[in-house]
């Protein structure tokens, strides 16, 4: 018994090790690759598809993942070969395919394996039709909606062809019971071969949707022969818009106030508070939020349905009347920052300038004119059936208060579909309001950008913006002067014009007397299109790497280098002149490289100066001092 219980030590001893040392032993673990297939619609005998899969990659393995594409019966791949190999770095990927003349089932089989040999696979299953057999087709549905919780799901212009007679059509939520829309719906019936445009409602009883990212509402028809067409559907349900709440709260061991709801009143904040946004914070057509100097502002996270913003509806106003001395600061809650730090002249924050997408951002909106498919159309982020979140009319003097004085930072959150929310966004803001020295700072996507509106901005800064810093669309008419943009990762102007594309301009948008620090990352400095009715007047251009303007392509062994034009079509659609640009090469750079990055720029619009020679643009921090830029020493290190 005693050697017994001696063995069965030993052995619990060595167990122990075994089960311990895959942890101890410092080599790190990676998540396997995620792969999964959409469900694949039947191709007709002859004709041609596609098939596509959702690939997730570890976030820690940056470099790229190979893939085996293999297939079983009568389809081939583009190109006409049996397996195809390449690689990805995740995400949607799909794949063409053209069916033979033989019928029956079909599949194509995608295997992913990453740098560390994990791996993962899936298989998309469908049918070759018979020659005699008709594909169904499902057309008009839109790949994603956003709405209100308690709103209806109507889809409008749904288009159903069955040629060989409807037997089935069915729509699953989240994978959930199918609801049957022939008993559904008036429309439908079974042997239905054609319904154009028909339209569907569905309540929140018939969905039994919640309020969430991302529920996924597949729509399949089937017909009497078998075939299929299936459309992937996404929804995204937003809390509904409640009455304005604040309550008493610390931030940090401070006096704070948490804000959400819908402002239809007159409210006025106190400054000795930091007020928190929980929720959608929005004041309504008919409120007024008044914002003192000094007051510190901070998002909860939050990203899709739940991203936070105030968003200013049209007939809503914002008086944020900061100061030099005391500006309003717009932040995440994250950012240790204070009233009392603020009263005391630090305006830096806790976080550093690249920390983004904590939150949303600064949202106003009005009903002066713009030019889209509508006269009024719903903002980004926000559910068509939300009336603050339409913008757009004929009103030119629309007037949405007055922002002075306020710093956007660490914004941007993702609001669905890599669509991301502005640092500030003006939808149809009109002349008549005020908007001056403003700053954003880290912002996923863009800076500012203007939609539509005639409303002028004075004294801006953009810092780091995730994407382009000024970005102008929908025939915006206003002007921006004395302004300094900073290392965007995008590109410094992304300029459009009226839409759709070849409606007329109503006038020209400017830019004038500005600075463009370009950095290391920056995409294009000026991006106009041939329909931007724009014109940059006055611009110092400096700081970007001494190899911009000219970039090898990914795969120079098959494409070869290529020419990248970093003033994209120059002029626009000409009603604007641009004229008086500065400029600074980097150093080692000559002519011909400053022939390169200003391609198509006339030369008379452009002359060279040394660094900080310029005689356009700021050419110091004045104006600036305030900002989280010019008090962290970042326009110090440009120069400024």
């Amino acid at each position: 018994m005693k050697k017994l219980l001696m063995l069965m030590a030993a052995f619990g001893v060595m167990f122990y090790l075994s089960s311990c040392g895959d942890d101890d032993d410092g080599t790190p673990s990676f998540d396997e690759p995620g792969v999964t297939a959409a469900a694949a619609s039947d191709i007709a005998n002859g004709g041609t598809g596609s098939v596509s899969f959702t690939i997730t990659l570890d976030s820690d393995l940056t470099t790229e993942a190979s893939w085996t594409l293999t297939r079983t019966g009568d389809i081939t791949f583009e190109g006409g070969e049996e397996t195809l190999t390449g690689t990805t770095s995740g995400g949607t990927v799909e794949f063409p395919i053209t069916a033979g003349t033989n019928a029956g089932a079909a599949s194509v089989r995608l295997v992913v394996v990453d740098t560390e040999g994990g791996n993962g696979e899936a298989t998309a299953v469908f049918n070759v039709l018979a020659a005699d057999d008709n594909p169904v087709t499902l057309s008009g549905i839109p790949e994603e909606a956003l709405i209100s919780d308690g709103d209806d799901l109507v889809i409008t212009g749904i288009s159903l062809e069955a040629p060989d007679g409807l037997a089935t059509f069915e729509v699953t939520v989240n994978g959930g019971t199918p609801i049957d829309l022939i008993a559904f719906s008036n429309d439908l019936t079974v042997g239905l071969t054609s319904l154009v445009e028909f339209d569907l409602t569905f309540t929140k009883a018939n969905l039994g949707y919640s309020v969430s990212d991302d529920i996924e509402v597949v729509f399949t028809a089937v017909d009497n022969n078998n075939s299929r067409a299936r459309f992937e559907h996404t929804l995204q349900v937003a809390p509904a818009v409640s009455n304005y709440v604040e309550t008493a709260t610390t931030d940090r061991g401070n006096p704070a106030r948490e804000v959400s709801g819908l402002i239809e009143d007159e409210q006025t904040w106190d400054a000795a508070n930091v007020y928190i946004i929980t929720g959608r914070l929005i004041v309504g057509s008919t409120g007024t939020l008044n914002i003192p100097a000094g007051t510190v502002i901070k998002a909860e996270q939050g990203a899709g349905v739940n991203a936070k913003a105030l968003l200013v509806a049209s007939g809503g106003t914002l008086n944020a009347e900061g100061t030099a001395a005391l500006p309003i600061i717009m932040t995440s809650i994250l950012d240790g920052i204070s009233a009392a730090d603020v009263a005391g002249g630090n305006f830096v924050g806790t976080l550093a300038a690249d920390v983004n997408s904590l939150w949303g951002g600064l949202i106003v909106l009005g009903d002066a004119p713009i030019a889209a498919s509508q006269t009024q159309v719903a903002i980004e982020g926000i559910p068509t059936s939300v009336a603050e979140g339409l913008y757009g009319g004929t009103n030119d003097s629309h007037n949405a208060g007055t922002i002075t004085y306020i710093s956007v930072r660490h914004g941007g959150s993702n609001i669905g579909s890599g669509n991301e929310i502005n640092g500030i966004t003006l939808g149809g803001v009109g002349a008549a309001t005020t908007i001056r020295n403003v700053e954003v700072v880290a912002n996923q996507d863009d800076g500012i950008e203007w939609f539509g509106g005639d409303v002028d901005i004075t004294n801006a800064l953009v810092w780091n913006a995730g994407d382009d810093a000024l970005d102008t669309d929908q025939d915006w008419v206003g002007t921006c002067e004395n302004f300094i943009v900073v290392t965007p990762d995008g590109s410094a102007f992304e300029l459009d014009g009226p839409e759709p594309s070849g409606a007329a301009a109503s006038g020209v948008h400017t830019f004038n007397n500005g600075l463009v620090y370009a950095g290391g990352d920056i995409d294009h400095l000026v991006d106009f299109d041939g329909s931007t009715n724009a014109q940059l007047t006055n611009i110092y251009f400096y700081g970007w790497d001494e190899d911009y303007g000219f970039i090898q392509d990914e795969d120079p062994e098959e494409e070869g280098d290529q020419n990248f034009n970093p003033i994209e079509s120059f002029g626009g659609d000409g009603t604007g002149t641009s004229a008086n640009w500065e400029y600074t090469l980097a150093t080692g750079a000559n002519a011909a490289d400053a022939a390169e990055i200003f391609a198509g720029v006339p030369a008379a619009a452009l002359t060279e100066v040394v660094t900080n020679g310029n005689t356009v643009g700021p050419t110091d921090d004045t104006g600036f001092e305030w900002t989280f830029a010019s008090q962290s020493g970042a326009l110090g290190t440009i120069g400024l």
